[in-house]
């Protein structure tokens, strides 16, 4: 890519500057099919904060249509710790990270005959936002703590979890099924 003219520029760059120059894509790329992200409000005073993670009448999420909460877990992942992948047949599973923490969520579109099937998203929870991010059966997900303490997930899940074989939904890829550099910091 060359770098974009701007009738307002001011200075010049070198050859080998215009050669590389770029300009990063903002934009959003195409989510996978099922995953919702839910931004939250975050209500501040003068003693602290309050997030609504969600309200539940009868199990059921008035921001998550069709999810019924079965069970909430609380998860500790310690600095650098990449826990990946998992995935489940049955169970839906809604991520929170406190604002304070920063993770890097991986998903990848596992499902035969989904319109978005092989995709991939990566992006960060917390780092300073409150959002929950709904992953449908079938997605493999997985995280890496970025930060530099201790990294929390509080998660919701539709389907309570059991240990026994004949019961478990949980299975694992392993952590670099996509490869390694998933899980790099992206540079530039």
């Amino acid at each position: 890519m060359t770098a974009p003219s701007h009738p307002e520029a001011k200075v010049r760059i070198t050859d080998a500057a215009k050669a590389a120059f770029f300009v990063q894509d903002y934009a959003g790329k195409p989510p996978i099919d099922g995953v919702q992200i839910v931004e939250l409000k975050r209500f501040n005073d003068d003693g602290g904060a309050i997030t609504e993670l969600g309200r539940l009448a009868a199990g059921m999420h008035g921001q998550l249509p069709g999810f019924e909460c079965k069970q909430v877990n609380y998860s500790e992942m310690a600095p650098g710790v990449i826990k990946a992948f998992h995935m489940h047949f049955r169970q839906t599973d809604v991520w929170y990270v406190p604002p304070c923490d920063r993770l890097l969520l991986v998903l990848h579109d596992c499902r035969v005959g989904s319109p978005t099937s092989g995709r991939s998203m990566r992006f960060m929870l917390g780092d300073g936002k409150d959002r929950l991010v709904r992953i449908p059966p079938g997605v493999a997900h997985g995280a890496r703590n970025l930060g530099s303490a201790t990294g929390r997930i509080i998660y919701m899940v539709d389907v309570q979890f059991s240990v026994a074989a004949n019961e478990c939904d949980e299975g694992r890829l392993p952590w670099d099924h996509l490869g390694a550099d998933i899980w790099e910091v992206t540079r530039g």
